[in-house]
């Protein structure tokens, strides 16, 4: 179901049960799955792979050239999964092939409106990105992380599975996951324990990583000692050696309360 005022380039592919608005416009490389449906006003170009039953709404701008002096006009592309709703305005960016080449978002997110994701940007599942909240390049977002409004956050940053980030914060180092941080710049201030019910999280992991926490974040140990006393102390299960293993391989550091 194509609008008659939508612009569809022939070479473009849509599957069963696309739906396409008026005034939209879809360009040569761009691929649809079933049942995704493409707002009033849209633009997808580039090498943009969208999932099935995914829903953008009104002025989304997807898939169009990286925001990044060094891009060249080289190929590159934007990889959407499926269940993705992408709400008015949002623009994202494909990938610069000083960052692979590839921006990738997972499935069953939620990007509000104005929210930008720029080149290079990996997004997992089930995340939520809230309204004009900016992503630079190279950033990762890993599953059920939750990106408040307002927030801007620089390149080469990663924010863990279960994060919060709070509204109107400026996020400079990795945000750890199962915390929620805030602030200007963000800084670790709780648990997420609201997301820690949402999955079900059982509860020797929820009092594991309480102690974790305590050590990591409230401690007078530097971050090396506390990371040691922590495998020391602390009975291992997989939420806190992801919690380690995160902090280990942090490059620009890990923010703390």
């Amino acid at each position: 179901m194509v609008h008659p005022t939508a612009i569809v380039d022939p070479h473009a592919e849509l599957s069963d049960g696309v739906v396409v608005g008026p005034y939209a416009v879809i360009g040569p490389n761009v691929r649809l799955g079933p049942g995704t449906s493409i707002g009033a006003h849209c633009v997808l170009e580039g090498y943009t792979t969208i999932g099935a039953d995914c829903q953008i709404f009104t002025g989304a701008v997807i898939g169009s050239i990286p925001q990044d002096l060094k891009y060249d006009g080289e190929k590159s592309e934007l990889m959407i999964g499926d269940r993705n709703r992408i709400r008015e305005y949002v623009t994202i960016n494909p990938g610069t092939t000083g960052g692979g080449g590839k921006t990738v978002i997972g499935s069953d997110c939620l990007l509000m409106a104005y929210a930008h994701v720029a080149h290079d940007c990996r997004v997992g599942n089930h995340v939520v990105i809230a309204n004009s909240a900016a992503l630079a390049g190279h950033i990762l977002i890993e599953d059920r992380a939750i990106v408040g409004g307002l927030v801007g956050i620089h390149q080469f940053v990663r924010v863990g599975t279960l994060a919060m980030v709070g509204g109107c914060s400026r996020v400079v180092q990795d945000i750890p996951p199962y915390s929620t941080c805030v602030g200007y710049p963000a800084q670790v201030f709780g648990l997420n324990s609201e997301g820690w019910r949402r999955v079900g999280m059982s509860e020797e992991a929820k009092e594991r990583l309480h102690r974790a926490f305590r050590t990591l974040f409230h401690s007078k140990l530097s971050m090396s000692n506390a990371l040691q006393h922590v495998v020391q102390t602390i009975p291992s299960c997989p939420e806190v050696e992801h919690l380690l293993a995160f902090i280990r391989q942090s490059k620009r550091g890990v923010c703390r309360a």
